[in-house]
């Protein structure tokens, strides 16, 4: 009796507990573990193991990241996602219908394939006129590249010629700030086709720390969202090509310099290179894809500082006592040197003869002289001025450049000698002050910057809103 006793003012005390505990539990309100969101905020909570408590939210978004927004899993085990809604109205996530997604596709295709289409391709003129817009000058440069862009795209979409078109890559060359980058790249952009920019000094002879040559149609993957059909009807430019000229007077050896031509030899001709996806070396842990490099547009540039001494060099045997003879100092002033240059220039310089063979077309661009910056000023459709002038705009102030102006900064240009690179550096210097200033004070209006202000003896005219009516 007195067992049966304990056990009963044993079972009252457990009670009792039980309901102070639930009593306490009341007293406090529930709150979401992931978002520390109350119950009356949040909505009714769902209870986990081990005490837990989630909204409905926090648990949509866990299924939701699970799943990567589509619910793969449950679509495939043919459990209906609105069963797993919570705190709302339960709505079904919409389904991508496969007839939609082939069509798209197809429609895609379609697409790729009128890019190519002969009739459909722009004419060199056109490309010249387009290109015009945005580079100043250089019209030779122009004329050549659109040409041989124009005739290699017809040579893509021309698959079933009975006669087979070579491919026709580039070899460009100019100073600094001549305009070869921006050349490149506003072609892409124009012609609507993936692009590869890379640099020469960072290839190195395979097995060696650097980038493999490959790594050139990894880039160009990339550009491609990994689409290889794409891909293979890209344009490839490589920058700084004279730095892996042959080193002279070297006892170390050279592997970046002969090697990566020969390894490129065989990307510029065409052939079927395997590719490292997302990566720029290959080890066992990146996946690999094969790209045919036929119909790929490679365009090679640089700047061969002292290429001009051994084409003065050439030209000057001919420099001798008696008649015929010529002034040694004769090509000292020629800004168009660059323009006479010739395979044999190039293999003294130390491009082997495999690699000139492989570029075909080599032109030069010319350096920027003080008429041509004043244009690169003011003149293309993204010109540095007009992109001071609407940011000025956002600040309701009109900026004007007097032609004062424009000659000094043009002359200042000239004396660093790095073409129109030089160009935005001189107007950092001189806005710095401008752009602090103005948004001060509400009153300006108008500035103008003349030439004093320029040479850095005088100040910007600066007019108050309401003074020029």
């Amino acid at each position: 009796m007195e067992n049966e006793k304990n056990l009963s003012e044993g079972n009252k005390e457990e009670i009792t507990e039980k309901m102070a505990t639930e009593k306490n539990k009341s007293e406090y309100e529930e709150y979401c573990q992931m978002c520390r969101r109350p119950a009356s905020i949040a909505g009714k909570m769902i209870h986990m193991p081990n005490e837990l408590c989630i909204c409905g939210d926090c648990l949509q978004k866990t299924f939701d990241s699970i799943n990567g927004g589509n619910f793969p899993y449950m679509e495939m085990l043919s459990i209906d996602p609105s069963m797993f809604r919570f705190g709302g109205e339960f709505q079904k996530m919409p389904k991508v219908k496969k007839k939609a997604k082939a069509a798209k596709e197809k429609e895609n295709e379609q697409e790729k394939v009128q890019a190519l289409d002969i009739k459909k391709l722009k004419a060199p003129h056109k490309i010249k006129a387009e290109l015009d817009e945005y580079v100043v000058g250089q019209e030779h440069a122009k004329k050549v590249i659109s040409v041989a862009v124009y005739n290699h795209y017809k040579r893509v979409a021309d698959k079933d010629a009975a006669i087979e078109l070579e491919k026709s890559n580039m070899l460009m060359l100019g100073p600094t700030g001549s305009g070869k980058t921006y050349l490149v790249k506003t072609l892409a952009r124009l012609l609507n086709v993936p692009l590869a920019i890379t640099d020469a000094t960072t290839l190195t002879e395979a097995g060696y720390i650097g980038d493999d040559v490959e790594s050139v149609l990894s880039k160009l993957l990339a550009a491609a969202d990994n689409d290889v059909e794409r891909a293979e009807h890209g344009i490839i430019f490589i920058d700084e090509i004279d730095k892996i000229a042959k080193k002279r007077n070297t006892n170390s050896r050279d592997v970046s310099g002969e090697s990566v031509q020969q390894g490129l030899l065989k990307l510029l001709e065409g052939s079927e290179v395997e590719v490292p996806v997302g990566a720029t070396n290959k080890n066992a842990m990146v996946p690999m894809t094969t790209i045919n490099t036929k119909d790929i547009l490679f365009i090679c540039g640089g700047a061969f500082p002292d290429l001009d001494k051994i084409i003065k060099k050439r030209l000057n045997q001919t420099a001798m006592i008696g008649f015929g003879s010529e002034l040694k100092d004769k090509y000292d002033e020629d800004k168009r040197l660059l323009e006479k240059v010739t395979v044999e220039d190039l293999r003294e310089y130390g491009m082997i003869p495999e690699f000139l063979g492989r570029l075909p077309v080599i032109f030069s661009l010319q350096g920027l002289g003080k008429e041509q910056l004043i244009r690169v000023l003011r003149e293309p459709k993204n010109a540095i001025l007009k992109q001071y002038e609407h940011l000025l705009e956002l600040d309701e102030v009109k900026l004007v450049f007097d032609d004062s102006a424009l000659d000094a900064i043009a002359e200042r240009a000239l004396e660093k000698d790095t073409g129109a690179r030089a160009l935005r550096a001189i107007l950092e210097e001189i806005m710095l002050d401008i752009m602090y200033e103005i948004p001060k004070d509400d009153t300006i209006g108008k500035v103008t910057i003349t030439g004093d202000y320029v040479r850095g003896c005088g100040g910007p005219v600066i007019e108050m809103r309401g003074s020029e009516e």
